[in-house]
């Protein structure tokens, strides 16, 4: 839907090239070798990403780096990882809601669980620690329809312009989220 609105092209962050692996690795129990997966897949993504930016093509992405480096640290990988200066930068929105509505959703959904679904259950707190290290619009779509989710980020930056975001860690606002010390060893911010 957001794609569509910004007239934007939707470029997968794991490309399809990546998918039987992608079910291979899943299988596994190594959080590092899942770690680097997930990062190969989005550094081909990245490149994708870039030569449409480069031609003028606005991108919508499901998720990205942050997602991929707070989830496996909350996981226990313990990879240092430096992302590169020409890695575009995104406008992140972070869509939260309330637990229980977030497990009435989980639970409808089409998708069967995987082991590190469940496992990304028990670590929803070292999650949005991590989170807290990229800066990011949080919107709560506790009470929200998709269609109004989508004006909510429509209306939070219309341009999609980096300048536009706020620059402050999710977690330094006391209004957001509870202060917790936020040093997530080998992250940057964009």
């Amino acid at each position: 839907m957001l794609a569509a609105a910004r007239e934007a092209v939707l470029v997968p962050t794991v490309p399809a090239l990546y998918q039987p692996l992608r079910h291979a690795v899943d299988k596994r129990t190594n959080v590092e070798a899942r770690m680097c997966l997930y990062l190969s897949a989005l550094f081909t993504a990245a490149e994708e990403i870039q030569h449409h930016l480069e031609d003028g093509v606005p991108v919508v992405v499901e998720s990205y780096f942050a997602r991929c480096l707070a989830s496996h640290r909350a996981l226990g990988a313990r990879l240092g990882v430096t992302l590169p200066s020409w890695l575009p930068t995104p406008v992140t929105y972070h869509l939260v809601c309330a637990d229980d509505e977030r497990q009435r959703r989980l639970a409808s959904r089409n998708k069967p669980t995987s082991r590190w679904d469940a496992l990304i259950e028990t670590a929803t707190d070292r999650v949005t620690d991590a989170y807290a290290s990229f800066p990011m619009h949080r919107i709560d779509t506790t009470e929200l329809s998709p269609e109004e989710v989508l004006r909510v980020i429509t209306a939070t930056d219309t341009q999609g312009a980096h300048s536009h975001a706020d620059t402050e860690p999710v977690g330094a606002h006391p209004d957001l989220l509870p202060p917790v010390p936020r040093h997530a060893a080998g992250t940057r911010r964009p």
